[in-house]
């Protein structure tokens, strides 16, 4: 069961003992099982964990689309916005138009959503492509769209599943890049699922490592790299050595997820 009480002062998500099983051809598939940890209010958290371990799974029980099966979470006033690997604008409304989406839906007056949402693209680089459609744009423009849209939001908290995961190295750096001003500037709170050790480092105050499935916490690693970040830090030597630490954490768990049926 969950509940739906709010979290702590200062806290931000706070998940007890969540247990999610799914039915699948006649068999139950456990998930998740007896997954545990805290998100303070503000910080940035990334997920990392072998595929079907449950990450995406957690990140939309975290966003309420999702139910736990057992288990309790607590969220802080609000509500979150999603950013996914598929960005998920909208092909038939500009560019404009789909970072304005959220304030349209509370009711903004045309005028003042219009503002918000050019504030935003040229926040993201985008000023000069407000009245352009998706199909217009590269596959990193458009995701710097979903971005900009999911800031737009005024959510106090963002979940971001994969967001970078389809583009190409060099942009996906610009957009790591693009991610930590943000959150220097906004300090909203980030739960982000990934499978590249080296952004989870970068961008991350701290790195939880999941199991294979079913999926729970396995190590919750402090990130101890200053702010503000630069993607210079991955050719520290101290760099290197973090990512180590956590590889060797995870890759059981990737060799386990391997094998299994």
């Amino acid at each position: 069961m969950s509940t739906s009480s709010p979290a702590p002062p200062g806290v931000a998500f706070d998940v007890r003992r969540v247990t999610k099983t799914f039915l699948a051809d006649n068999q139950v598939v456990t998930a998740l099982a007896e997954t545990s940890f805290t998100v303070p209010a503000g910080s940035f958290t990334c997920i990392v964990g072998p595929s079907g371990c449950g990450k995406s799974t957690l990140l939309r029980i975290l966003g309420g689309l999702e139910t736990p099966t057992t288990g309790s979470v607590r969220t802080a006033a609000g509500g979150a916005a999603f950013v996914f690997q598929e960005h998920g604008v909208f092909p038939w409304f500009t560019v404009e138009e789909n970072v304005a989406f959220g304030a349209r839906m509370e009711g903004m007056g045309r005028a003042e959503r219009r503002e918000l949402a050019r504030h935003w693209l040229a926040q993201v680089g985008l000023a000069d492509f407000a009245q352009a459609y998706p199909h217009q744009l590269s596959g990193g423009m458009r995701q710097r769209v979903a971005i900009a849209r999911a800031f737009a939001t005024g959510w106090p908290a963002l979940l971001m599943d994969e967001p970078l995961g389809a583009l190409d190295a060099q942009t996906r750096m610009l957009m790591q890049e693009l991610l930590l001003t943000l959150w220097e500037a906004e300090r909203k709170t980030v739960v982000l699922v990934t499978h590249a050790i080296e952004e989870a480092l970068l961008l991350g105050d701290r790195v939880l490592i999941m199991t294979a499935r079913p999926g729970h916490l396995k190590e919750d690693i402090e990130v101890p790299f200053p702010r503000p970040r630069s993607s210079q830090i991955e050719a520290t030597a101290a760099f290197a050595e973090m990512r180590g630490r956590i590889w060797a954490s995870l890759r059981d768990e990737v060799s386990a997820a391997a094998v299994a049926p």
